[in-house]
């Protein structure tokens, strides 16, 4: 879940809300030293077959995705979560901004033509383009605000609304070279209105129970040593689904939300102490 570039003038997870929030993360966000940060409520992206975690931190869960607004779509390359699905480690980053990431297992399943070239580049930005068997982690997030779905997640709050509860609909897919397979852009916003509510046309279904708890905003920016101090409600699905790279392709170049490229992911937090207990 990534910052928006208007409000906080970086690109990465969601880390936006209100500038008391942004002061507490700059001036008490990092220890140095090699030691975890402490005093902050529990952290993500992590690994969502662990149930166990000692924050004690008492953070009350968002509502359901479809009594809250959407405000953002956005992926990641790689998957920031692990699972059993999705635990073959893509190795660090170049350094810019694609750090350690976890690639779902199906990819290492695919038939020859779902594992073609594509016809153009999908996505492409500074760190590369999207290829057939990547696999990426995609967003919807969501804001307990009165908002309009748009660029950035500044589109998540606003002047009356700044902390809201946030909610993060989460699916892994490994992307293939196939029309057959499903399409981002049925699980697109294109204007959905429910219930006087914007909401995805679809949230991914048949890749198991969600696995739902308590943790903060992810990105490269932060890491066990550098906590942040916003609460996210996180909803993570746990196992891969295939994903047609031309239809991502498809939205990169037009969607509400000006997205255009893969975002970088931050470390998987293993601490402990920096975890939220996972009820099921």
């Amino acid at each position: 879940m990534r910052p928006s570039h208007r409000t906080l003038g970086f690109a990465i997870t969601l880390g936006l809300l209100s500038s008391a929030a942004l002061a507490s993360e700059k001036s008490h966000g990092h220890i140095d030293g090699g030691e975890a940060c402490v005093g902050f409520g529990p952290q993500t992206p992590r690994d969502i077959d662990s149930l166990a975690g000692e924050n004690k931190r008492n953070i009350a869960l968002a509502p359901p995705a479809s009594k809250m607004n959407l405000c953002n779509i956005h992926f990641h390359k790689n998957a920031e979560h692990k699972a059993a699905a999705f635990a073959i480690y893509a190795g660090e980053g170049d350094g810019h901004g694609y750090q350690s990431g976890y690639q779902c297992a199906i990819s290492k399943t695919l038939t020859p033509a779902e594992l073609a070239p594509t016809k153009e580049s999908i996505c492409a930005s500074e760190h590369g383009d999207l290829k057939p068997g990547d696999t990426i982690e995609v967003h919807w997030v969501h804001s307990s605000c009165e908002v309009q779905p748009g660029a950035g997640l500044g589109s998540c709050l606003s002047d009356k609304c700044a902390n809201p509860d946030l909610r993060v609909e989460t699916q892994v897919f490994t992307l293939v070279n196939d029309p057959q397979a499903l399409n981002l852009n049925d699980m697109d916003y294109d204007g959905n209105m429910v219930g006087g509510l914007h909401q995805a046309k679809m949230l991914p279904a048949n890749t198991g129970k969600p696995v739902e708890f308590v943790g903060s905003t992810t990105g490269p920016k932060y890491s066990e040593q550098t906590c942040s101090p916003l609460q996210v409600t996180w909803s993570v699905r746990p196992q891969c689904a295939k994903l047609d790279i031309n239809s991502v392709g498809e939205w990169c170049k037009s969607n509400a939300f000006k997205e255009d490229h893969a975002h970088g992911v931050r470390k998987l937090v293993t601490n402990p102490k920096l975890l939220s207990p996972i009820k099921k």
